[in-house]
């Protein structure tokens, strides 16, 4: 499985629950065209002593886009960058709404 692990603060002017539509509205459209597996729940951070240490990312929420493998995650970037619709507007809606985002790639081996 390839994972996408999005960090980011929401503007000022955001709240949860209008994100959450947003990224909702996203997720879906992702799944039906087969460009990503799952979404995992919108989470916020916990700032633990000892358990959270990475102390030079300091965004409050995250997220966890779950890809098949690359080849489906490539192709999920194909998509946004054509900027077709309706996952243009999907995507805009989400990118509108955050700030210092921070995204981190794995694969699980």
């Amino acid at each position: 499985m390839f994972q996408m692990l999005s960090c980011f603060d929401l503007k000022s002017d955001v709240t949860i629950d209008e994100f959450k539509q947003s990224i909702n509205r996203f997720s879906v459209l992702m799944q039906e065209l087969g460009l990503v597996e799952s979404v995992e729940p919108l989470s916020r951070r916990q700032r633990h002593p000892v358990m959270d240490t990475a102390t030079e990312h300091d965004q409050e929420y995250f997220f966890i886009m779950n890809f098949r493998d690359r080849e489906q995650c490539d192709r999920a970037v194909d998509q946004i960058r054509c900027q077709k619709e309706p996952g243009e507007t999907f995507h805009n809606s989400i990118i509108s709404k955050i700030t210092n985002d921070v995204f981190i790639c794995w694969e699980n081996v």
